[in-house]
């Protein structure tokens, strides 16, 4: 198979396993939980792992724009569905702006091979 294919997997992973760690850290109540701080810390570990196998293939920038684009409007997923956390309109405009620029990197950027 091709090795983009398998960097954007383990790209795909490491946007997890970021996701959950970040998810892990609001549980974990300034690390004074053990069990959600020994989780965010394993997720953490596991999210540059996957990354650093990204980059085998990827460009560090755009890995890196992929990774925490997607990263963050995940995350704001997660914390108004599962943490009842509420985005204002400047928010949610914010998230727009960059799924945008995940967008045009992926559709538009000369900088890697499609």
């Amino acid at each position: 198979m091709n090795p983009t294919f398998y960097a954007y997997g383990a790209l795909g992973l490491a946007i997890v396993c970021e996701v959950a760690g970040t998810s892990f850290l609001q549980r974990s109540a300034q690390f004074t939980k053990l069990v959600p701080s020994l989780l965010m810390a394993g997720f953490y570990a596991g999210s540059f792992f996957f990354l650093s196998q990204a980059l085998k293939s990827l460009p560090l920038g755009i890995a890196y724009a992929i990774w925490g684009g997607l990263g963050i409007v995940l995350t704001a997923i997660i914390s108004v569905v599962v943490f009842r956390q509420t985005l204002d309109a400047a928010a949610l405009v914010g998230i727009g702006m960059i799924v945008a620029g995940v967008v045009v990197v992926q559709t538009f950027s000369g900088s890697m091979t499609h």
